[in-house]
């Protein structure tokens, strides 16, 4: 019952408004703002009215201008980059190691026997061509050659280009017995798919370049169909590739590092990865306070087509991440003491909306295959699990050198002989990439370390000899010289200084900018704050409510009128009713035609003659205190 009388106040309230019109609305508005213009429309003259209602209309024009352009850069999300430098002691990188070969070649010899034979064949082809044709070939395990053959392009006549097989006499129409050297054609490798039918070349610039992409092609096919562990065994063992190890004044040895495999380089072992225990921290900044290695790359075991390269591979990279050695490492030769200062920058981007970059992940479309690590999102990480993705759709088959999804199979040429062209294809294609690119995100914290690299001559002639005994002894326990130059690298990693930088992104426009200059602008122009905001929203309400009350209104007049129209003659009076329910004789004869329509049905009850009439409440007057009256005394 409160609520009912409570809902009927407001009601009333709003129902007397300021005005019951638009006009009286309006001239209520311009003498209550505080916005100078108005009041000046209405106190005005006729001159003066026009003037001030052009200007208020203007400046009225130009603040609603300036707000969207004020509203529009903050939807923008700018974001500004900070740069602060700080002090403290830090913690050591994650450092990895690895050797430039993946693969001892006394261990690997007997799965690339048959690849070796074929290579070297394929070099006596190009760098003497009549000589080997007319030389009676060995033979030769032609199974590997024939899915993916190396060519030579003869483009002397550039419309007509004359393709010859390494390994065949006539091809194309050419004339029998032709032969051309690397220097006069282009080396190329025929990449077919279909049995043979769609076929396409990838060419090449370089002789050397196209036969080590050849061979690496065709060993990733063998090392694919081999057990994970039997390439481990195949690898550096730490022992051998680490000799020495200090850290700080403390010594280490290969025990302290952890020890993954990298299809590139096979065994790799990471220093201070953070995984079973607690980072360790610099005591002080300077080459005594960092880490010390000395490795024995064994480059006389390399595998001499597979690596071109002789030295040692390294990265250094945050705790717990994921180490993308082939695209963020660096090289430290061999015969060389390579120095490695250490600078800190840490970058922190903001999320959403003013960035696509992500804390952990979770929010990419792209499972991470390298999660089997328990390491952190990188989009590294992303983008390769994205490729191996597209390369399992559209190949059927996983690269070897990417992890491998459950239920997967690697790509080889006797389970997917079209995996060379498909994948190829895959490579090249600009659209795969920037699928990739869109759909992984950037991590918003991020460290990077930036180095300066030194090297020198290490050991010194002078230091060579008994260098070499001494750590001889320590591997082989032997007084006889089993290491030289060409296999030795030492390392001093170090942090500069303890003086990092933070590179952190912050919003342009905030909502105290857009507050501030919305405020600024309305209160220039127009002279107005806050309250006047609040006041045109007022008398909006009132506008709108006016509008509904009079659709209302005439909704209910609307009706009247259409139950007018349905008696033919004006209504009937009260007087006239009351006749009808006192006198039967008034009311209309509704009996049914017969031999005597006067008389009514036996059925029918007569009507009692002195019925009074109906109770109608409507008549009635309500006492004052049943209806309750508003502020200003009026019965609603």
């Amino acid at each position: 019952m409160h609520i009912k009388k409570y809902l009927l106040k407001c009601l009333h309230r709003l129902q007397k408004g300021p005005g019951y019109t638009y006009k009286e609305l309006l001239v209520w508005y311009c003498n209550n703002t505080n916005t100078h213009g108005p009041k000046r429309i209405i106190c005005e003259g006729p001159k003066k009215k026009a003037m001030w209602f052009l200007i208020t209309l203007l400046f009225t024009s130009l603040v609603c201008w300036e707000w969207g352009v004020f509203i529009k850069t903050y939807l923008s999300w700018e974001v500004s980059v900070s740069l602060s430098i700080g002090f403290k002691t830090m913690d050591f990188p994650a450092v990895t190691i690895c050797n430039a070969s993946p693969f001892q070649y006394s261990k690997v010899k007997h799965l690339l026997k048959d690849l070796d034979e074929l290579m070297e064949a394929v070099l006596e082809r190009i760098l003497a061509p009549e000589q080997s044709y007319g030389n009676a070939s060995k033979a030769l395990n032609s199974t590997i050659w024939n899915y993916t053959p190396l060519v030579l392009i003869d483009e002397q006549n550039p419309h007509h280009p004359v393709v010859l097989d390494l390994f065949g006499d006539n091809h194309n129409g050419s004339a029998p017995g032709r032969t051309c050297t690397a220097q006069a054609c282009k080396v190329a490798m025929r990449l077919c798919s279909l049995n043979g039918t769609v076929c396409t070349f990838r060419n090449f610039t370089s002789a050397t370049r196209a036969v080590t992409e050849w061979y690496l092609l065709q060993a990733t096919n063998i090392f694919s169909q081999v057990p994970n562990q039997e390439l481990v065994e195949m690898g550096y063992p730490a022992e051998r590739l680490i000799l020495a190890c200090l850290f700080g004044p403390e010594p280490c040895s290969y025990r302290n590092f952890t020890s993954i495999f990298h299809p590139d380089y096979g065994n790799c072992y990471i220093f201070n990865w953070g995984m079973m225990e607690k980072a360790l921290p610099s005591a002080n900044p300077g080459a005594e306070f960092g880490l010390k290695l000395i490795l024995d790359i064994g480059q006389d075991d390399y595998v001499p087509f597979l690596t071109s390269t002789a030295g040692a591979r390294l990265m250094l990279h945050e705790q717990r991440s994921y180490p993308f050695i082939k695209d963020e490492g660096i090289y430290a030769m061999s015969g060389t003491e390579t120095s490695i200062g250490v600078l800190v920058d840490k970058l922190e981007r903001k999320g959403e909306p003013y960035s696509q970059c992500t804390m952990n992940g979770s929010d990419v479309p792209v499972r991470n295959l390298y999660s089997d690590y328990n390491t952190t999102y990188s989009i590294q990480a992303c983008i390769r699990s994205c490729f191996q993705d597209h390369m399992i759709r559209n190949c059927s088959c996983g690269h070897y050198l990417y992890p491998l999804p459950r239920g997967q199979r690697y790509c080889n040429n006797r389970e997917f002989p079209d995996w060379a062209y498909c994948y190829s294809h895959m490579r090249m294609s600009v659209a795969q990439r920037e699928t990739c690119i869109n759909m992984c995100k950037e991590s918003c914290n991020d460290t990077q370390y930036k180095m300066t690299i030194s090297m020198a001559d290490w050991p010194s002639e002078a230091s060579e000899d008994w260098i070499f005994h001494v750590l001889s002894q320590e591997r082989d326990q032997s007084t006889n010289i089993t290491l030289s130059r060409k296999g030795i690298v030492k390392l001093n990693i170090y942090f500069q200084e303890f003086n990092y930088r933070t590179i952190e992104e912050s919003a342009a426009n905030n909502i105290v900018w857009l507050l501030s200059n919305l405020g600024g602008q309305f209160g220039f122009w127009m002279g107005g704050s806050v309250l006047c905001l609040i006041e045109f929203g007022e008398i909006l309400i009132d506008f709108v409510w006016i509008t509904i009350i009079k659709l209302v209104a005439f909704a209910k007049s609307l009706r009247q009128r259409r139950a007018q129209a349905c008696y033919a003659g004006p209504p009937p009076t009260v007087a006239e009713l009351v006749e009808a329910h006192t006198n039967f004789s008034f009311e209309p004869d509704v009996a049914g035609p017969g031999p005597d329509p006067g008389t009514y049905p036996d059925e029918q009850t007569l009507p009692i003659p002195g019925t009074p009439p109906p109770n109608y409440d409507s008549l009635r007057l309500q006492p004052l205190d049943i209806i309750e009256s508003d502020s200003e005394g009026d019965a609603v």
